[in-house]
């Protein structure tokens, strides 16, 4: 399972994920990839970390399920083309090859925040079915810029009230038993 945060929008304050680093995680969460054997990746696809990931194990020719809160019209443009970069093109492609090969999920069930929450449920859920399945054990990877131990320079809280979708779908994989791997979306962390 993957999921990470979006690129940052013109004047984040702090940073997150700036654009200026998206080779550097695309290099990382390709090495992970590489290093655990990965033959299967679910994910959601918002801008940035979960696009990333998603080409990346594309050109590892590995397989894709991609899981989305809503309808992807309403997705596109809420979550992929409303930040810097050019991600449309990206989205549409994986969407259409997931779609094609039916592992495109689309809850649609819920909305709002909790849409976001049911939407990290179901990785989890068709990560550990997928790893069932197969025989092979389940990992979550969290591209972002904070740790969930607390440790990593750079990591803070989110501002009051406001969910934060990877450090939910972290701490509930932890919960499940799953391994968690952590790349930075920061420069000099690991």
């Amino acid at each position: 399972a993957l999921a990470g945060r979006r690129v940052d929008a013109p004047n984040t304050r702090p940073p997150r994920f700036p654009v200026g680093n998206i080779q550097m995680v695309r290099t990382r969460i390709r090495e992970v990839l590489e290093q655990r054997g990965a033959t299967w990746v679910v994910s959601s696809a918002a801008c940035g970390a979960d696009l990333i990931g998603l080409s990346e194990a594309a050109s590892l020719g590995l397989k894709r399920r991609i899981i989305l809160p809503f309808d992807r019209d309403r997705f596109r443009v809420t979550s992929v083309v409303d930040r810097p970069g050019e991600w449309g093109h990206v989205f549409d492609t994986l969407i259409d090859q997931a779609e094609e090969s039916g592992d495109l999920v689309i809850i649609q069930k819920t909305s709002g925040e909790n849409a976001y929450f049911a939407g990290n449920i179901e990785i989890l859920n068709q990560a550990v079915a997928l790893s069932k399945q197969y025989s092979a054990p389940a990992a979550v990877l969290l591209a972002w810029e904070r740790s969930l131990n607390g440790n990593a320079p750079g990591s803070g809280s989110m501002p009051s009230g406001k969910a934060d979708h990877t450090e939910e779908l972290g701490a509930e994989a932890l919960a499940r038993g799953l391994a968690v791997i952590e790349v930075s979306t920061l420069t000099g962390l690991r």
